[in-house]
């Protein structure tokens, strides 16, 4: 199996599966001499982390892993030292007997039948490879990278933007309320949050799951960043948030309401249209970006699969499952988007003799 690896200057590789001993990742590039902790990384995990909000209206599944990581290499008395960073998150709460039923069995929705297709031989178990348990290795490797930027002055903000038709204030709207991102399990922006924890419950009791759209902004960002041909910075966003198993749908900037501007308001310079990017090039102003995710597949709700001989077979999904996935994504969002602008970071320090320093001063 190729392409376990993501990056080129800031290298990632993961590993494991979702009902495997563990999934971890292997961080290549990361420099000599960044101040680095295990519970910063277990910090992050836990935001990740499934089963950490319970009762009616839990968004999430109840899979309680503690994810708590081992960091086996390249940190020596909290510092890189600049060599590869091994992490492995060890599974302690799998339930492998939930899959039993779907072992001939594709779940609509999931990548089941096209594995089968590439390989001829799948773990069923979860979705093995394919889970979204893999993104536990992401989130490790973002938390590293995280701290990369942040001591170039770079910082990651991300929200849920919406559940469904449910729709968050705007950025800088008067009701946008920053603090209230991780005080609530849908991590919308607002206190106001009735009304979509009235419809994870409605839809848990239902058996059905709701699709929903992460936003980040990214501030601090030097203009320079990416190539303006092939490695053109918005597109590695693309690929990094479409790589995001659930992601149906990228945008930066206007996205798709750019196609209904006029030019003459397109080019508003305050208004920031191009999501701090043009022609590929970050240009200074905040990066900002959407990712759209389908519903959660597995729903208790009976649905009709296909089976491995072809036959129409009526299925309930068991097990523990999301009821919308984009709260829980959001530190997987934030990992890969902190990832690539790592490696670009790297990357622009290579393309100039005298690199002029950042704006805060940061070489």
């Amino acid at each position: 199996m190729a392409r376990n690896t993501f990056g080129k200057n800031w290298a990632v590789t993961t590993f494991g599966e979702s009902h495997g001993a563990a999934v971890g990742c292997v961080i290549d590039g990361c420099p000599a001499g960044l101040p680095l902790n295990t519970a910063e990384i277990n910090a992050e995990l836990a935001r990740r982390r499934p089963g950490r909000d319970g009762g009616a209206a839990a968004v999430s599944t109840p899979r309680a892993e503690t994810d708590e990581c081992e960091v086996l290499s390249g940190v020596y008395e909290g510092h890189t030292l600049g060599t590869p960073i091994a992490i492995i998150i060890r599974n302690m709460n799998t339930r492998s007997s939930d899959y039993d039923e779907l072992k001939d069995i594709y779940r609509p929705g999931h990548a089941d039948s096209t594995w089968d297709a590439k390989y001829g031989f799948r773990d069923y178990r979860g979705g093995g490879r394919s889970s979204g348990r893999e993104t536990a290795a992401r989130v490790a490797a973002g938390a590293v990278a995280k701290k990369f930027l942040i001591e170039n002055g770079i910082t990651i903000l991300g929200w849920t933007e919406s559940i469904g038709e449910i729709t968050a204030p705007d950025f800088g709207a008067p009701d946008f309320c920053e603090a209230e991102i991780e005080r609530n399990p849908f991590r919308l922006p607002s206190k106001d949050v009735e009304k979509a924890a009235a419809l994870i419950k409605a839809l848990r009791t239902e058996g059905d799951s709701i699709g929903g759209v992460v936003r980040c902004r990214v501030t601090g960002l030097p203009a320079a960043l990416g190539e303006p041909v092939f490695g053109k910075l918005d597109a590695a966003l693309a690929e990094a948030m479409l790589s995001i198993g659930a992601v149906k749908g990228f945008e930066i900037g206007a996205g798709f309401a750019a196609s209904r501007l006029k030019g003459s308001q397109n080019n508003d310079i305050n208004a920031n249209h191009s999501g701090g990017v043009l022609g590929g090039i970050s240009t200074g102003a905040p990066l900002e970006f959407r990712a759209a995710f389908k519903p959660v597949p597995s729903i208790a709700m009976e649905q009709q699969a296909l089976s491995k001989d072809g036959a129409v077979r009526l299925i309930s999904i068991k097990g523990r499952h999301d009821v919308c996935i984009a709260p829980r994504a959001l530190p997987v969002v934030e990992a890969m988007a902190a990832l690539i602008l790592a490696d670009f970071v790297l990357e622009q320090r290579l393309a100039r003799v005298n690199l002029p320093p950042y704006a805060d001063g940061h070489a």
